[in-house]
């Protein structure tokens, strides 16, 4: 149910998720620029060095960017989040690694890395709805601003306030009908539209499968109000992807043949076994050794003058 919506918002937010949805995403929200309501944990858990060696984190203006958008844009209105799945169960039906992470010969690459870089397939559909948006509404959007996981947001607090989710244990935005399997991005524009009821529930209930699977120990639980807490130091993503340097010793043993990303709390939440669906998009489904993304395939072949 859509809130604080004016006389022409309305129909123009149904208009523009269905367009979302034309574009391939398979969740879409819309929420209000404001501050965010978990500043003073996200704060706290910079202190608490949780982010590692991820210092562009705790850049002070990129903190107060995230924390306060308006302040930082003062001419945006809302923020438009849409979530665009890549993967899941297989084509078979099957969740899992189809065996690779239980065969040391093998190396494991997390499910999202597998396809092409989400964050320019989803970059340039983001830029095709601000464009879509600005002709429907015949205004210019010159401040709109298009994030994929690159930019001063917090991506999952504005899904959670646009009613796509509620995070979950394992810090992922889980939707309780389509699991955690998908890419969120946000196009943040100087309108005002009809603004979604935030998701509110949390439905991991006493679940902790995703606690007890992780084998470097790098989910913490929940705070005392309610908020998931990662040790991103301890993370096998964090290790195999973002930390500089030598991985240390002791967690060494504990991350198996994982070489780039991890997706164990994923692979074991209930919603994700449940209902989490094979990515659709050619471009996200997985290719063997040496094979190039589908579409980067189809795109030689047109330039070399043969069919794909």
């Amino acid at each position: 149910m859509a809130t604080h919506a004016g006389p022409h918002s309305r129909p123009l937010t149904e208009r523009l998720k269905a367009e979302a949805r034309r574009l391939g995403f398979a969740l879409v929200g819309v929420a209000p620029l404001r501050p965010s309501d978990h500043a003073a944990f996200y704060r706290a858990w910079l202190a608490a060095g949780h982010h590692g060696g991820m210092g562009y984190l705790a850049r002070p203006d990129a903190v107060e960017k995230r924390l306060d958008p308006g302040a930082a844009w003062p001419e945006l209105r809302s923020a438009v989040v849409a979530a665009y799945p890549y993967a899941g169960r297989s084509a078979e039906g099957e969740e899992g690694d189809d065996g690779a992470a239980a065969d040391p010969a093998r190396g494991v690459i997390a499910r999202y890395a597998r396809g092409r870089d989400y964050h320019r397939v989803l970059r340039r559909k983001l830029l095709r709805l601000r464009d879509w948006l600005a002709a429907e509404s015949g205004r210019p959007l010159p401040a709109a601003r298009a994030y994929v996981d690159t930019g001063p947001v917090l991506e999952r607090e504005l899904a959670q306030r646009a009613g796509l989710g509620w995070f979950g244990k394992n810090t992922m935005l889980i939707h309780p009908r389509q699991g955690s399997y998908f890419f969120l991005g946000v196009l943040l524009v100087e309108l005002e539209l009809a603004y979604d009821e935030p998701f509110t529930a949390d439905r991991c209930g006493r679940c902790t499968a995703c606690l007890d699977a992780c084998p470097t120990g790098a989910l913490l639980g929940r705070t005392p109000e309610g908020a998931p807490v990662i040790a991103a130091e301890r993370c096998i993503s964090y290790l195999t992807i973002e930390h500089r340097g030598p991985i240390p010793r002791a967690l060494r043993p504990r991350i198996g043949n994982r070489i780039f990303g991890c997706d164990i709390c994923q692979e074991v939440c209930p919603f994700n076994r449940k209902f989490a669906a094979p990515a659709t998009d050619p471009a996200f489904v997985a290719r063997g050794p040496g094979e190039p993304p589908r579409g980067v395939a189809r795109a030689v072949h047109s330039w070399q003058g043969t069919e794909a």
